[in-house]
């Protein structure tokens, strides 16, 4: 019996910290989850899930999605708040909402190495984490966020063994709008991105 996987991706009002001039902020924050919220609900034998701390998300998602509302908070007080929102699962990955273009693959990455972990990182260039992998209940050591620097060395510290933590390949995210040549045309995906900045 395999367990129930859950991917959620969470969308906080950061999302729109990229948006390049002249495009407006909401809009871009709108584009990218619903480009990382389409990759997901496009995964084989995943439930789908948006937890966000932005109001508007259910017109993103395709009816019997849940969103779940999370307060704005930040760091490691959101992700354990995110974990703890989601109605069900075994083992969940938590995706940041501003990596519209991330490789299906790499969501599978991160499934396997739980296979071996109770936690797996998949590090953003740049520093911080694109997605959080876990076993659930999401345990009490893990006390990391998103942006933190390193947060595969700041999870490996608190666990109670350093192999209860693995690191999967790694991706970027879109921060600032230095960071949209960071998305690569030739890759499928990010339609609603694509279509925003090509105007």
């Amino acid at each position: 019996m395999t367990q129930e996987r859950v991917v959620a991706v969470l969308v906080t009002p950061s999302a729109a910290a990229a948006a390049p001039p002249g495009v407006d902020a909401e809009a871009f924050l709108t584009a990218v989850a619903e480009d990382a919220y389409e990759l997901v609900a496009g995964l084989d034998f995943v439930s789908p899930v948006v937890v966000s701390s932005v109001p508007g998300m259910e017109e993103i998602v395709w009816p019997g999605t849940p969103v779940v509302h999370v307060p704005d908070l930040s760091g490691a007080a959101l992700v354990r708040a995110a974990f703890q929102a989601l109605p069900h699962g075994e083992q969940a990955v938590l995706l940041s909402a501003d990596a519209p273009d991330l490789p299906p693959l790499l969501i599978g990455k991160l499934f396997r190495e739980l296979g071996r972990a109770r936690i797996a990182v998949c590090p953003a260039a740049g520093g911080g984490a694109v997605a959080l992998a876990a076993h659930l209940p999401y345990p009490a050591w893990a006390q990391t966020g998103l942006d933190d620097l390193d947060p595969v060395k700041a999870l490996r510290a608190s666990a109670p063994g350093s192999r209860m933590v693995a690191k999967g390949p790694g991706w970027h995210r879109l921060r600032s709008p230095a960071d949209i040549g960071l998305l690569d045309p030739g890759l499928e995906g990010w339609d609603n991105t694509r279509a925003l900045l090509s105007g």
